[in-house]
Order: structure tokens, then sequence, then C-alpha cells
């Protein structure tokens, strides 16, 4: 069987679309061995008429891994290893531009990293990974999840800057005022290094965010004790969260149905072409964290 060049990172509640069996046929694949672990929970999806990798970054339980302690080095290389070229990701971030809303859809175009302690590159040897960012997310998969959007007649922010923090705690209202000031729209926990990790072993990757709640002291919210957030969210915003969380599988696969038969005519494929042409490393892209 000819193996699916594409996969999906799902994010927040991800593990209860698998529960719920909402993606139908998942098959069990064996663990994925890499330098930084075995990576285990990745699954073989044939869902509405294609097929791809999928991984559910907390868990496939509950959220039981929080943002900072996600292997990301392990999935992305597991993700290389099983020949995936182009990866979807989903994520929950809050909402710190206040025209946005929540339950609605962003499809961020460029990220400010604030993360502090996470291991953010493969490349600790060597000297490597000396690599532009004019566009953090591939350009060719964020205009196949705003067409994704639009044909489901909804509408996703298609300029937004997401600001990645380390968590897992939320952030204090001062933190929100200045990463306002930095011009940001998106805060949350998850697109740094996975986007930034991508790019350095020449994966296509690019985010679609439902958006889950306004950020600290963007709006004044009550404190109510052991509910999720302590009530940053009203009861009609979980409605509104709970419908777009259902639309993600149509339309990250619907996304996936735009590439997966495309040539790859973006920058991404070629992230470390310079390091080739002076004979630094060869194709063998196993080697390029010990060269």
């Amino acid at each position: 069987m000819k193996k699916p060049l594409i996969a999906v990172i799902g994010g927040s509640a991800a593990y209860h679309l698998l529960t719920n069996k909402v993606f139908g046929r998942v098959v069990d694949i064996p663990p994925v061995k890499t330098p930084y672990g075995d990576v285990k929970d990745v699954k073989l999806v044939n869902h509405a008429g294609i097929k791809f990798y999928f991984l559910s970054r907390h868990g496939l339980e509950r959220y039981a891994i929080t943002a900072p302690f996600i292997n990301y080095r392990a999935n992305i290389w597991a993700f290389k290893e099983l020949g995936v070229e182009r990866i979807v990701s989903w994520s929950g971030p809050g909402i710190i531009n206040p025209h946005l809303d929540v339950g609605g859809f962003a499809v961020p175009d460029d990220i400010i990293d604030m993360t502090k302690s996470r291991p953010s590159t493969f490349f600790t040897k060597g000297g490597l990974g000396f690599i532009r960012m004019s566009d953090p997310f591939c350009p060719e998969m964020r205009h196949a999840l705003l067409y994704s959007v639009g044909r489901m007649d909804k509408n996703a922010a298609d300029r937004a800057t997401y600001v990645c923090t380390e968590g897992p705690r939320l952030e204090t209202p001062a933190e929100i005022r200045l990463y306002h000031s930095y011009g940001a729209d998106l805060v949350g926990m998850t697109l740094c290094p996975e986007t930034f990790l991508a790019r350095e072993l020449e994966i296509c990757y690019a985010a679609i965010c439902y958006l889950t709640n306004f950020a600290e002291g963007l709006v004044e919210r009550e404190f109510r004790q052991g509910e999720l957030f302590e009530g940053m969210t009203t009861g009609d915003e979980k409605k509104k969260l709970e419908l777009a969380l259902q639309q993600m599988p149509e339309i990250v696969t619907e996304a996936l149905k735009v590439v997966q038969n495309q040539p790859r005519d973006c920058q991404c494929k070629n992230a470390m072409l310079r390091y080739r042409k002076q004979g630094i490393i060869t194709e063998d892209w196993r080697k390029w964290i010990d060269p």
C-alpha cells in the first residue's frame, strides 16, 4: 500500500474525536523510532476518501500532555520518517485582536516565539539551521486551508499573528497588553517549535485555529472556580466553540484533498538547499542532526 504523504496534528480535544470515531476507520501503526524517543500514537486514517496520518498532540484519551512537555522533535521526525511532506496542524488559541470572535477560525501567517525552555531545533551540531523565515507557515498549505473554510461557507481570518507562550499557565493581563503591542492577534502554546522543526526537515506546515476565548484583560469576566479557564468563556461561547471543533475534521480533510496530488511549488522543500549545494549535507536527512 502506498504511504500517504500528508498528516494532521490534532490539538485540544482531538482525543475526543478519536474516541467518538469521527474519523471513521483508524488503524494503529507500529511505534516510530526517532533519536528523541519512540512516537507510539500515530494513526493511519481513511476518512472522506483520503488517507493521512493523524497524531493527537496532547494524548489519546484526554489532555494528558501539556504544551511545554510535548516531544515536538520526536513528533516531526516521526512524520518525516513516515515519508510525510505536508502537515496540517490545528490549535485552539485565545484572542488578542478584539475584531475576532470566539468560535471563529484563523489561518495564521506569522508567529512570535515567546517560549522559554523547549528544544526548538534539530541542529544542535554542525553549524546548520540558518534558515530564512519570511513565511513561517507554508503559503500553499495556508491557501488550501482558507479554500477549505470558504467552501464550508465559513469565514477565517486570513492574516493573523500567533504568539506562542510557554505555558501551561495562561497569560497575565500585562503579558497580553505586551503581545498586543507586538501586533499579535492570537495567543496559544503549541505552534512553536512545530512549524520551525517542520521547516528544518523541509516539510510543508500550516495551522488552522479555532478561537477558544478572549485573552486575559480583553473583556471583563467573572472568576468561576472549578471550571475550564475559570470562567473565561460564557455559555454561548462554549456552544460556538463546540460547533467549531466539530467542523475541524471536515476543514482539515478538505484542505488535504486540495494538496494531496499537487506538486510542492513552495520554498519549504528547499529549506536546506544551500547546505546541500555546499556539500555540507547530503540527501540523507537522517544524518543532518550529526553531519
